[in-house]
């Protein structure tokens, strides 16, 4: 009898084939009292298991792949901050030394106290470290107990099956161990659109589905199961009649990609001839080449932050981001590059910058740059000599007000001079600034006077729109890139640009997805930023678009007070 799952879907695709069930070592932890004379000899195991793991998980940062997605970098280096942590190194200590717990039931126990904590503060960001730190106490019990890293209920059946990871959470450094072409998909028990599974997914180009609840309980080891990244479902032990036709579904879906594979060098035009930039979003100078083989226009997103994160006290210095930017700018060929300041802060901190009371409302992107103006300016020159080697835009992140605006851009002007005085050639940069934040939406008028161009980053628009945090699983549902007061805001963005005939771009998630392309295009926009596996399903359904004739149904699904019903009712005809 078939049982199905419901999670979210973060990875798009169909795959099936035998579970693998990862589990989890603190689920058999032994309890045991310890005798006076023993405590000695636990200390000494505990210490030796953060020891080695701590030396894991630099090996991992040393050695990792160039084609890796940069956050993993910042996320396993969270996972060192919390393995070095000394408040969970001193609780531990205390159970071990004064109660007689043993390392295992100390580290168990003192795991449960904190979640309770986390799960009652009231910040998003600091609620979903409780998942990273048990991904490092679980790590921690497989040294104390001298297993394998990670434990699986292998399958049994000997055939060429695919496989598909099934499991409660994956570490970042368990994601890199898994990415070598192992499994054709994954499932979780937690997670979020945004959780390191679904990142590492995404790069793939393998479906996923995290966040449903109970699947590595509830999941047979070696069970036939089909997972539906579109859906976010996930089948178990489904009659051949349903696994036929999943099939069906994966062989179109592999045609359909093979078939889009010539748009890279088609130019991205709407049939009544409007000329659409389809640019992309990258994280290092590694991603250049998905970039080019993609069709890209240019780059629409440089996130240099992930340059800075993961590196301890060692920040990178004005050579090093230099030759970054540089062959960024030479890899794109005389194609337009456009590279965001660092943005840390929230989902992206920096090793020794505490993250403030609330991380997504406080000390972060340009607010934190221009609290430490020689970092800034050393990032400011670094950009400004790349610009020598091509064009180049300097797009400054969650920018609020003028008065930000006014002192980013003369830090600019500070930096060129500082290298004229060195004499260091500088080239010319347009500046831009990110509409992430209502203020700046409400204020784009007085943007556009500042700067060159704008980009809307709408993945944190939304989440400071609604107030939702969209990897909060207990609010997710509600994160809606529809709301009427977003698609106002957007929509106010890009007439404001029209208007004063500037370039109006967006980078967030919304830009690569091809369900709201035709909105987007008749809403205005002509600038997508998307990670270069989207470009070629937006081409698509831009050469299959009038962009004039989609204008009446977008106004009419933005001045409507439930967008979503106009939307599902379907837009004009595409033409073939």
């Amino acid at each position: 009898m078939t049982s199905y799952l419901h999670g979210l879907a973060v990875a798009q695709g169909i795959a099936q084939g035998r579970a693998v069930v990862v589990q989890s070592k603190s689920s058999g932890v032994p309890r045991r009292q310890i005798s006076d004379d023993e405590v000695p000899e636990e200390l000494k195991r505990l210490g030796q298991a953060r020891d080695a793991l701590a030396q894991e998980l630099q090996g991992l940062l040393r050695t990792m792949p160039r084609d890796v997605p940069a956050e993993l970098a910042a996320m396993i280096d969270v996972h060192l901050q919390l393995l070095q942590d000394e408040a969970l190194q001193d609780a531990v200590t205390v159970w071990i030394t004064q109660h007689h717990y043993n390392a295992e039931w100390a580290l168990t126990t003192q795991m449960d106290l904190f979640a309770r904590q986390f799960d009652a503060m009231s910040d998003a960001y600091l609620r979903e470290r409780k998942g990273d730190l048990h991904q490092v106490v679980d790590r921690l019990l497989h040294h104390l107990g001298g297993l394998p890293l990670t434990s699986m209920a292998r399958p049994g059946s000997n055939d060429d099956a695919p496989r598909i990871l099934v499991a409660h959470d994956l570490s970042p450094a368990d994601m890199l161990r898994y990415r070598e072409g192992a499994f054709a998909g994954f499932v979780t028990d937690v997670g979020a659109a945004t959780s390191h599974t679904a990142i590492v997914a995404r790069s793939m180009g393998i479906p996923a589905v995290v966040a449903a609840r109970g699947a590595s309980e509830l999941v047979p080891p070696d069970a036939w199961i089909i997972l539906d990244g579109d859906a976010g479902l996930v089948l178990i032990d489904p009659p051949a009649q349903v696994r036929a036709q999943y099939q069906a579904r994966q062989l179109e879906l592999a045609r359909h990609a093979e078939g889009l594979k010539y748009l890279a060098v088609v130019p991205a035009s709407t049939r009544d001839g409007q000329a659409v930039q389809l640019l992309a979003n990258i994280e290092s100078p590694q991603d250049v080449a998905a970039a080019m083989h993609a069709g890209a226009a240019g780059v629409g997103l440089f996130r240099t932050e992930f340059l800075f994160m993961g590196r301890g006290s060692d920040l990178p210095g004005e050579e090093e981001q230099y030759a970054a930017y540089r062959a960024v700018v030479e890899g794109m060929k005389g194609l337009p590059v456009t590279i965001r300041t660092i943005d840390v802060g929230a989902d992206k901190p920096l090793d020794g910058i505490r993250p403030g009371v609330n991380p997504a409302l406080g000390l972060r992107a340009i607010r934190w740059s221009l609290s430490d103006l020689p970092m800034f300016r050393t990032q400011l020159r670094a950009l400004l000599r790349a610009a020598v080697h091509g064009p180049v835009g300097v797009l400054f992140p969650m920018m609020g007000n003028l008065d930000e605006a006014r002192q980013a851009c003369a830090q600019v002007d500070l930096a060129r001079d500082e290298l004229a005085a060195q004499g260091m050639l500088a080239g010319t940069v347009r500046l831009g600034a990110m509409v992430e934040v209502p203020a700046a939406a409400l204020l784009v008028e007085d943007f556009l006077q500042q700067f060159d161009f704008l980009s809307i980053g709408t993945n944190d628009l939304i989440q400071y729109t609604l107030a939702i945090d969209r990897s909060d699983e207990t609010v997710a549902h509600l994160y809606d890139p529809l709301h009427p007061a977003v698609l106002r805001l957007i929509a106010m963005v890009l007439t404001a640009g029209e208007q004063c005939g500037k370039e109006v771009s967006l980078c967030g998630e919304m830009a690569g997805d091809a369900s709201l392309t035709r909105l987007l295009l008749g809403m205005g926009l002509r600038h997508f930023s998307m990670q270069p596996t989207s470009i070629p399903r937006v081409k698509q359904q831009i050469l299959q678009s009038d962009a004039a004739g989609l204008k009446a149904w977008a106004d009419q699904v933005v001045r409507s007070p439930t967008p979503r019903s106009v939307w599902n009712s379907g837009s004009p005809k595409l033409h073939n």
